[in-house]
């Protein structure tokens, strides 16, 4: 059998005018994430994650930030591309274990729901898939609420 881990992290700005997608679902913001696709920066680091435990480079190879076609693109269309090349290459997902960096709003009331979101896009089991949240405490930009930040490990079987 073989086994791989992977890690991904995503970071994005902050500002106001912007809607704030987290793993999937839209989250009641004043300020939103500012990227060339919807700026899920749970998505993306789980999508960079998984592409590195399967070896295929990381999300920016595969979905450039200059490609027009991708300008506001739903973060759950990327994941499910990722998805199914790791279905091409013989993987199936083990678990996910993934952090998100945000002062504001409160992640913990969503998880639930993103968890479904994320499981249903990867089809596995919710129970596999573990979202925790932190604060910065008020330190450097993520603290100041000036960006956001998530971090994911995966694990992958052939």
């Amino acid at each position: 059998m073989d086994i791989r881990i992977g890690f991904g992290v995503d970071v994005h700005r902050l500002e106001q005018g912007y809607k704030l997608w987290l793993g999937g679902i839209q989250l009641e913001s004043e300020k939103g994430a500012v990227g060339h696709s919807d700026a899920d920066v749970l998505l993306h680091a789980i999508c960079d994650a998984l592409l590195g435990a399967a070896n295929l480079r990381d999300i920016g190879y595969h979905f450039s930030d200059t490609d027009p076609q991708l300008k506001g693109i739903d973060s759950k269309i990327l994941l499910k591309k990722v998805f199914e090349l790791l279905q091409e290459k013989g993987f199936s997902i083990g678990n996910l274990d993934c952090t998100v960096v945000l002062e504001k709003p409160k992640v913990n009331p969503h998880i639930e729901k993103m968890q479904t979101v994320i499981a249903d896009i990867l089809e596995i089991d919710v129970e596999r898939v573990s979202l925790k949240a932190t604060t910065h405490e008020k330190v450097d930009s993520f603290g100041k609420e000036e960006a956001i930040k998530a971090y994911a490990t995966v694990l992958i079987l052939k």
